[in-house]
C-alpha cells in the first residue's frame, strides 16, 4: 500500500521544533514519525523555505518507491517471472496497475524481456570429458578431420515443444545461468531423421518411422553408411562419429562396426548436437 503523506500541520510542527533547537531524533520521538521523514521535511524546508506540496512534473506514480524496488528485486531474482505474476503480486499489497506500467518500471531499471538461450545441461563430469576429448585431439591435422563422417538423429518439432521463454535481464547478461534454459538430448517430436555429413558435403538422410532401437539403427547404417562414405569419397579408412546413445553403444552395434572394419570416434557425453 502506498504511504500517505503527512498533513501540512504535521510538517509545520516538525519545522517549528527544529527551529526551537530540537534534533531529528527528539522530533521523531515527539511526533511518532520516522527519523528519515523528519530529515526529508527539514531538508525540503531548507531548500524551498516551505512545507507545502510543490508542483509535480506530471501525474504522480501509482506505485510507491518501495513497491517499485520490490518489482525490480523480484524480476532480478526470478528472471523467468511473468508480467502477470508481477501484476498479481502488486495487487496483493493493494496496488492495482496495468502490465505496461510494470514493464516501464523494469525498463527504467535496465531490465528488458529477452528470449532465454537454450544450452546443454552440463555436469562437472561432462565438462571434464569434453576437455579431455579436446586435449587428446590437439595434435590432429586438418586432413584427419576431413576423413570423419559425422552423424546424428534430430527431431523436427511441429508443435509447441520448442516455445520461446522470455526472461528479464540487462544487456550483456544473456550467458548467465539464470537467463538460459538447460536442454537435454531427448524428448517427444513429430518427425525424426538420421543423417550424416563430412567436410566434403552431406550424405544420406533417412526418415525414422516408429521407435528407434538398436536393430533399426543398424539397418540404417547397413543401408546408408557405406554408400554415404562412397559418395563423399572418404575412402575405406574413414572415421565414423556418433554420440553416446544406448542404441549407438550397444554391444551388437559395436560388433557391427568391428565386422565392417569401421573406426568409431570416441565422443564425450552430452556434447552439443551437430
Amino acid at each position: 500500500m502506498k504511504n500517505k503523506e503527512h498533513t501540512r500541520q504535521v510538517r509545520d510542527t516538525v519545522v517549528k521544533k527544529f527551529k526551537a533547537g530540537f534534533g531529528y531524533k527528539k522530533i521523531s520521538q515527539a511526533l511518532n514519525i520516522p527519523r528519515s521523514t523528519v530529515q526529508a521535511i527539514i531538508l525540503k524546508w531548507k531548500e524551498y523555505q516551505t512545507t507545502a506540496n510543490l508542483p509535480r512534473p506530471g501525474r504522480p506514480s501509482k506505485l510507491s518507491a518501495h513497491t517499485r524496488r520490490r518489482l525490480i528485486r523480484d524480476a532480478a531474482k526470478r528472471p523467468m517471472i511473468t508480467l502477470d505474476e508481477l501484476q498479481r503480486s502488486t495487487a496483493e499489497v493493494g496496488d492495482s496497475v496495468h502490465r505496461t506500467t510494470i514493464s516501464h518500471i523494469l525498463h527504467k531499471s535496465g531490465l528488458y524481456g529477452r528470449v532465454a538461450r537454450r544450452k546443454p545441461f552440463l555436469k562437472d563430469i561432462h565438462k571434464k570429458c569434453c576437455l579431455k576429448f579436446a586435449t587428446s585431439h590437439l595434435g590432429d591435422t586438418p586432413n584427419m578431420w576431413k576423413k570423419v563422417l559425422w552423424s546424428d538423429e534430430t527431431k523436427i518439432e511441429l508443435f509447441g515443444n520448442n516455445a520461446k521463454r522470455y526472461v528479464w535481464r540487462k544487456s550483456n547478461t544473456a550467458h548467465y545461468p539464470e537467463h538460459t534454459i538447460p536442454t537435454v538430448k531427448h524428448g517427444g517430436g513429430s518427425i525424426m531423421v538420421w543423417a550424416c555429413f563430412s567436410s566434403a558435403g552431406t550424405g544420406k538422410m533417412v526418415k525414422i518411422d516408429g521407435k528407434m532401437d538398436g536393430a533399426k539403427y543398424r539397418t540404417i547404417l547397413e543401408e546408408n553408411l557405406m554408400e554415404s562414405a562412397k559418395d563423399l569419397r572418404l575412402g575405406r579408412r574413414f572415421v565414423f562419429q556418433q554420440d553416446n546413445d544406448r542404441k549407438h553403444k550397444a554391444k551388437s552395434t559395436m560388433e557391427w562396426f568391428k565386422n565392417k572394419h569401421i573406426q568409431v570416434l570416441e565422443w564425450p557425453s552430452q556434447s552439443p548436437d551437430l
